[in-house]
């Protein structure tokens, strides 16, 4: 990575991009895209960086919403990463959705940047109540995977860890990683641009839980139903977004601050 100009990181996506799981919407969100904004600096001090990423949003809105403006910030780096909200909707074709996607990284590319992207992991692993999609995940995370390589966009394999499948690495939604979930992807991401430092330890899996009842399954199960997935299928029944009226937290490119916000 070049460190002799100042580095234009911009990141694109939805609510993992923006950094929910990691801190809150009183203290303030980190995120995958911070951290490795932060792993970015460490190699070039004058890094400036711009998040897009908003709550929310299906791939298509992503594209709809922040490519141009990405474009607009002529970035040196970007990270494109959204999808999972298409997974959960009644209607989902993989190849669409990666369209979306790809239609980002040719643009991106073609202006210039490097971009990086991520495959998923089997949320259904810990979310067992969503096992049916795990044939959608798996057919998105092949179409990333194939639309990556037709424009030299590198991937970081999360999906592909079975690190990444530890529920410590997930909030209590499930669906958003939790703050050692987005160190993890961060360092993934560092990995995948070969930043010096990194050493592939974000795969090691960590400690082994006690074991759990089938009770306590169940009830967890319940519980989970009752807090997240069913307010979340409410809001798309509605036609509502956890992400309306809010904007970008970091629209234009700026240096990081001392704790990398």
């Amino acid at each position: 990575m070049p460190n002799t100009e100042p580095l234009r990181y911009v990141a694109l996506g939805d609510s993992q991009t923006e950094g929910l799981g990691d801190g809150d919407d009183t203290t303030g969100l980190r995120g995958f895209a911070d951290r490795f904004a932060e792993h970015l600096a460490a190699d070039t001090p004058d890094l400036l960086y711009a998040n897009l990423g908003l709550r929310g949003r299906l791939a298509g809105q992503v594209r709809a919403e922040q490519l141009a403006p990405a474009l607009a910030l002529r970035p040196d780096l970007a990270t494109v990463v959204a999808g999972v909200n298409d997974l959960l909707r009644p209607r989902f074709d993989a190849a669409e959705v990666a369209g979306e996607l790809e239609a980002m990284f040719a643009a991106l590319t073609a202006a210039g940047a490097r971009v990086v992207t991520v495959t998923f992991p089997d949320i259904t692993s810990i979310a067992p109540l969503v096992r049916p999609v795990r044939p959608r995940l798996l057919a998105l995370n092949a179409h990333i995977r194939a639309a990556a390589a037709r424009h030299g966009v590198l991937v970081a394999e999360t999906g592909r860890e079975a690190a990444a499948t530890d529920r410590r690495m997930w909030a209590a939604d499930r669906l958003h990683a939790s703050s050692l979930g987005h160190a993890r992807i961060a360092a993934a991401l560092a990995e995948a641009v070969r930043l010096p430092g990194s050493d592939g330890t974000w795969k090691h899996p960590l400690p082994p839980l006690p074991a759990s009842n089938a009770v306590r399954t169940a009830a967890a199960e319940l519980s989970w139903l009752a807090a997240f997935l069913g307010p979340w299928l409410g809001r798309r029944l509605r036609g509502a977004s956890s992400g309306d009226g809010r904007t970008a937290k970091r629209p234009t490119l700026m240096p990081l601050d001392p704790v990398g916000r």
